[in-house]
């Protein structure tokens, strides 16, 4: 069973950065294809990043290109989000998910995804 940790939330103000981190385990990481999502209070779970197998294929929402960065690291089955020139419309609990790799797609739609994160809160203030 695929098991999904992140970390790295946390209170910060706004222009600042933050690096999340995701911990897979319980899989062979590189047989995943990996993503994360947010859900701000009151609201849906978006779809924020999703990044292939092999880190070769990356996406992400048009409200954090250019500010947010996805990677992952198949030696330390890691997934990361680094955020930068954070807003406070980015305070969200930030969700890691991941979907087995079909290799020749990348997925990022929410129902594509069946491993789940507990999430970890990132809160941005102005």
């Amino acid at each position: 069973q695929v098991q999904l940790v992140e970390s790295g939330g946390g209170l910060v103000q706004a222009g600042a950065s933050l690096r999340l981190s995701c911990a897979v385990s319980g899989a062979t990481f590189s047989n995943y294809d990996m993503a994360w999502f947010r859900q701000a209070p009151g609201k849906e779970r978006d779809f924020v990043a999703t990044i292939n197998w092999r880190g070769a294929m990356k996406y992400s929402t048009d409200s954090v290109k250019g500010r947010f960065t996805i990677s992952r690291d198949n030696a330390k089955n890691t997934v990361y989000l680094q955020m930068n020139s954070l807003q406070p419309e980015d305070t969200a609990v930030y969700y890691c998910a991941a979907a087995r790799s079909s290799w020749n797609y990348t997925p990022w739609h929410e129902a594509e995804f069946d491993s789940w994160g507990h999430g970890t809160q990132v809160t941005v203030t102005s």
